[in-house]
């Protein structure tokens, strides 16, 4: 049975996940790459633009007209993230990352995959885009505030408890 999560995300909430389960999220979620996360963590958290509850891992395809609309939005590899982890969760008081392969240092926090070449898959979900900003760094690395209704099928591939399906 999958769980549909609804963004603001609790903490109990992100206890409860289990290694294994399937997740949908529903709200708000803004996707960071490298220069993303550098600026982020460059800036004092009252400077951020925008929360950093949930970052997917994912370099944006859009086409604006009036508004933006994404064409896909598929996950990037998470591991060279891994060195911007406990100071993003620590500053910004993420509590998931989304992406594909997995990522190290870990806490408080889960990571759930999506699966690698379903960008147009992922781009369905998005409803809206709320807001866009730093778009000088490039529109992959820029940061996006998506709205997404039943973002997914997403894995839990590492709990908050540590459990983690790339150690089985």
């Amino acid at each position: 049975m999958a769980v549909k999560l609804k963004t603001p995300i609790s903490d109990e909430q992100i206890k409860k996940l289990k290694v294994g389960n399937v997740v949908y999220i529903s709200g708000e979620i803004v996707t960071a790459r490298d220069r993303a996360h550098q600026r982020a963590l460059e800036l004092d958290k009252s400077e951020m633009p925008t929360s950093f509850e949930i970052i997917y891992h994912c370099g944006i395809l859009a086409k604006k007209n009036k508004e933006w609309r994404v064409i896909s939005c598929g996950p990037t590899t998470s591991a060279r993230f891994s060195r911007y982890i406990i100071e993003m969760t620590k500053k910004f008081g993420t509590k998931i990352i989304i992406g594909k392969g997995g990522v190290e240092n870990l806490k408080n926090c889960v990571y759930l995959c999506f699966t690698g070449g379903c960008g147009v898959l992922a781009a369905r979900a998005v409803k809206k885009v709320k807001a866009v900003y730093w778009l000088d760094l490039g529109m992959p690395e820029a940061v996006w505030v998506l709205e997404v209704e039943n973002f997914g099928p997403l894995v839990v591939a590492i709990d908050a408890h540590g459990n983690s399906l790339f150690k089985r």
